[in-house]
Formats: C-alpha cells, sequence, structure tokens
C-alpha cells in the first residue's frame, strides 16, 4: 500500500531522512517513532506528497500509495487516497458542524448528494459521533473533535490514513476513545494507518510495526522486536528491560502477568521523597472565570508554595487552561481573587507581569514572534535553557520550522529567562519525546518558584509533580499528593502503577529499590 524506495529528503542541503526503503501493508498500523525532531513528521508529510510539493526541499528516490507516485501526483490528487490529520484537528475545520465537515471533503471531491449522504451516516455510525450530528464543532471535547477530524477525511473513502500525535492534546479517557475508533477502521475495513505519537504508552500495543526514526535512517521491525533497542520507549517496555522480561510487555495487562516475581524482589511501599516548600507564593480564592453563560472556573481555591510543583489534571474542558490564564492575570477572570507575592498580576503591565508568572500555552508558536532563534532567546540564559531541553537547534533557523517540541522547547527557555516567581505551564509534554520530558522533569524540579503545570500526561505528572489536583467540570474534586490522587483513579494512574501497585508510580523508584 505504502511503498518507500531509497528514499532521502533534504532541506536546504541538510539530509532530514537517508535512503529509507519500507513497504506499509494494506491494513496495517505502522507506528512512527523517535527522538523530538528526528523526522517522523517528514515521514509522514511524504506520504501524501506534502513533502516536497508544499514544503519545499528535495526528494531523491521514490514513493508509492497505493501505486500512486507522489512525485507525479500532487496533494490533492492523493487526497481521494491518503487522509492526513495533523496534530491540532481545530486548525484543519472549515464548517461550523460536525455534519457540514463530514461533507465538506466530499463535495471538493465531486461525490454525488446520495451517496454523500451515505457516507456520512456510515462514518458517523463508525466513529461513534452519530448524536454529535448538528453540534457545533467549537463546543465539543477534545476527543470528540478528534474523532470529527478523523471522520471528515475518512469519509472521502481514503486507503490510507495518516495521523500526527493524534492523542497529545488528550486526557486518557479522550484518547483510549480516539484509538478505539482508529483500530476499528484497522480491523473492521482495512484500512492502512501510519501514526506518529510521542506517548506510545498510549499506541504501542495496538501497531502491527514500528518504524524507529534515528538519525535519518528508518528500520522497520515487529513491536516487541523494536523496542529492545529503540532509543525511547514507555514505561511498560521501560520496566520489561529492567527486570529482563523476555518477550518484552507491549501493553499493562501483558506486564501484569510477569509482575507477581518483580514484587517479591520488591521492598516495602516506596517512600516518597521529602518535600520542604517554600513560602506561599501563588494563593487563589474562590476564582470565577465566565464565557457568557458558561462558567469555566467554579469558586476554586488553591495555593502554592516556592519549591512546590502541582499538577492540574481533569478532562478536557474541565478548565485548567482558563484556570492559568486567570492566575497568569492575562484571562478573564469574573470574581475571586488572585495573588503571588501579595501582588494581582491582572493590575501589572505585561513586563512587570511575566516577572510574577509565565505563563507557556498550549500552542507555544503563539509566544514566537521573530525571524531566528537566535533573536527569540535574547540572552545567553535562555540559549543555555534551550540546550538543556533541546539541544542543537540551529540559532539562524526560523521558529516555524521547528517541530513542536522544540518550539515548547524554545518558548520556555524564553519564559524561563525572565526568573519568574510562578511558573505556569499548559500542556508541556505535547511533542516531547522521553529525553526531552526527563530533561523538563530536571529543569522544573530545579526551578525555585512556584510551578503549576495542565497536563494529560500522567507519567509525567507522577514523576514530576509532588501533587496533583484534578477539577471536574470547572470545581476542585481531588487535592493531594501525587501518588495518593493518580493511584486511587484507573484513568489516571500511571503505567507502573497499574502494573504493581503497592504505591510505585515510576521505572525510576524501582530501579532504586532494587540497586
Amino acid at each position: 500500500m505504502i511503498e518507500f524506495s531509497e528514499v532521502s529528503i533534504a532541506y536546504q542541503g541538510t539530509p532530514v531522512l537517508r535512503e529509507v526503503s519500507l513497504h506499509i501493508g494494506e491494513g496495517e498500523l505502522a507506528l512512527a517513532v523517535g527522538r523530538t525532531g528526528s523526522g517522523k513528521s517528514t515521514l509522514l508529510g511524504a506520504v501524501n506528497g506534502l513533502v516536497p510539493h508544499f514544503t519545499g526541499g528535495r526528494l531523491a528516490g521514490r514513493v508509492t500509495v497505493a501505486g500512486r507516485d507522489t512525485r507525479t501526483h500532487r496533494p490533492r490528487e492523493l487526497a481521494a487516497t491518503v487522509g492526513v490529520v495533523g496534530q491540532d484537528p481545530v486548525a484543519g475545520f472549515v464548517t461550523d458542524s460536525v455534519e457540514e465537515e463530514l461533507a465538506y471533503g466530499m463535495e471538493q471531491l465531486g461525490v454525488t448528494a446520495a451517496a454523500m449522504r451515505k457516507r456520512v451516516e456510515e462514518t458517523m455510525d463508525l466513529l461513534g459521533i452519530a448524536e454529535l450530528r448538528d453540534r457545533p464543532l467549537r463546543a465539543l471535547s477534545g476527543g470528540q473533535q478528534q474523532r470529527v477530524a478523523i471522520g471528515a477525511v475518512l469519509a472521502a473513502g481514503p486507503r490510507v490514513l495518516v495521523l500526527d500525535e493524534p492523542t497529545s492534546a488528550l486526557d486518557p479517557g479522550a484518547a483510549e476513545e480516539v484509538l478505539a475508533a482508529v483500530t476499528r477502521l484497522v480491523h473492521d475495513l482495512g484500512i492502512t494507518v501510519l501514526i506518529a505519537e510521542h506517548r506510545l504508552e498510549r499506541v504501542l500495543q495496538y501497531a502491527d510495526r514500528v518504524l524507529t526514526v534515528h538519525d535519518g535512517r528508518v528500520s522497520a521491525a515487529e513491536p516487541a522486536q523494536a523496542m529492545r533497542s529503540a532509543p525511547i520507549a514507555p514505561p511498560v517496555v521501560a520496566l520489561g528491560r529492567l527486570a529482563g522480561w523476555d518477550p518484552l510487555p507491549l501493553s499493562v495487562r501483558d506486564a501484569r502477568r510477569r509482575a507477581p516475581e518483580l514484587r517479591a524482589e520488591l521492598p516495602g511501599a516506596p517512600v516518597p521523597a521529602p518535600i520542604e516548600p517554600g513560602a506561599e507564593t501563588l494563593t487563589c480564592r474562590d476564582v470565577v472565570v465566565r464565557y457568557g453563560g458558561t462558567v469555566a472556573v467554579r469558586e476554586v481555591s488553591l495555593s502554592v508554595a516556592a519549591g512546590e510543583t502541582v499538577a492540574l489534571m481533569g478532562r478536557n474542558g474541565s478548565g485548567k487552561s482558563s484556570l492559568l490564564w486567570a492566575l497568569q492575570g492575562s484571562g478573564p477572570r469574573h470574581s475571586g481573587a488572585v495573588t503571588i507575592r501579595g501582588t494581582d498580576p491582572a493590575g501589572r503591565k505585561p513586563v512587570p507581569r511575566r516577572v510574577l508568572a509565565a505563563l507557556v500555552p498550549q500552542s507555544p508558536a503563539d509566544l514566537l514572534y521573530l525571524q531566528t532563534v537566535g533573536e527569540e532567546l535574547a540572552t545567553d540564559r535562555a540559549g543555555e535553557i534551550l540546550d538543556e531541553l533541546a539541544p542543537g537547534i540551529d540559532p539562524d533557523s526560523h521558529p516555524r520550522d521547528l517541530s513542536e517540541g522544540q518550539r515548547l522547547a524554545l518558548a520556555l527557555a524564553v519564559q524561563l529567562a525572565a526568573e519568574p516567581a510562578v511558573l505556569l505551564l499548559d500542556e508541556p509534554t505535547r511533542g516531547l519525546d522521553y529525553p526531552g520530558k526527563h530533561r523538563l522533569t530536571a529543569l522544573v524540579r530545579a526551578f525555585p518558584g512556584a510551578v503549576l503545570i495542565a497536563t494529560h500526561d500522567v507519567e509525567f505528572a507522577a514523576e514530576t509533580c509532588d501533587r496533583a489536583v484534578v477539577l471536574a467540570d470547572g470545581e476542585v474534586v481531588a487535592d493531594g499528593p501525587t501518588a495518593d490522587v493518580v493511584t486511587s483513579s484507573p484513568l489516571f494512574a500511571p503505567q507502573v502503577a497499574k502494573i504493581l501497585g503497592g504505591g510505585w508510580l515510576t521505572v525510576g523508584q524501582v530501579a532504586g529499590a532494587l540497586r
């Protein structure tokens, strides 16, 4: 179905992919894995001709999809064969309602009205979105929007589906819904699916083949075989490597079968590292945020001390981002009080406000507006921070040419260089590989101020945060030590907790106990 023959891709003389040869068969789910900036998005873009017809660059070799050569067939000619869903589904929406969005692509392809109506109904039933038919797209949850985005390309009848980070912005429950829909397409319709995803713990168990992208080379192997030497691996695989399990487990269920022998080697429950928070830095009391008649945040009260790292968790649409913006002072706040070191940030101008509270939003590109990375950095300290998070970025490159993870690292470096009292991060692990997350954890741990992180990444929260606060419908429903909060919920529990129980959260804890 998808054939790469000696494919090399370079931009301005810099090679991104080198002599890639691989075959992905019909009805196969292939998972592309690799470090941030390794070339996964370029690999995906080559499948529908966006690389090089849209992105530029030089492509040598041959890419064929269902027998069509991407060199002679432009993306619009491949649209009926290859459906593509990017990292941000909302950015691809062109209509207002679910049913209109599903029909739009077929209208552009000249599908008859009768066939269009039939395909729309079939797509909605297949993806479980029939009840959303007349709903406004902007009113949907993240998981619903992702399923509609998949449906919009699926309704056109493609034989190949390309998904770039399909679960990166989703809570665990919504991610499960999307992946269940994707596997149904593979198993029931025989659609070939190519996914790039950093959160391997969510996707690996569904993959038929893993494509490892490293130093411009791409190797293909069965998942268990690929994970033996892959440069990145999810916690379940890392735990299997540590325990010496053979074959390596790819899912929590697989690992649980081997867990008793590992539990027998472990001492009692792990002892959390002592927390010595400093002075109370961030305080909010009865904060309410409204958008028209919709209440996004309902009388939330919390405080965060210097040296304390708090995870803000909850489903998509629970009010996490709205609360962060209200705390930072730039977002709306209908009522309630916020103080940072005794000052309300909403009353300060942008520059002094940034010294009180620095916020890195879900779309870090919103903070980047200069022509080069070097111009954005401005100070030596910002450059040092960027090298810690994402080493090797060319200072002369344009921020818009960076990968999602690299843009996040750049925005974070710029904000941290101001040495704010409070650091607010909204989904900071989107686009970051596991080593990148570990570096971010170290950076956050070393930050002397208060840190509040809105995240769906339960593995990152378990490794990084001292405390977890869970929001539901704009209200705080849980607040306590991270281990207590995440292990009490099957949805938010990290993989190691699901496998071993007993208070174990991370592979690092287990490794330390076995030394």
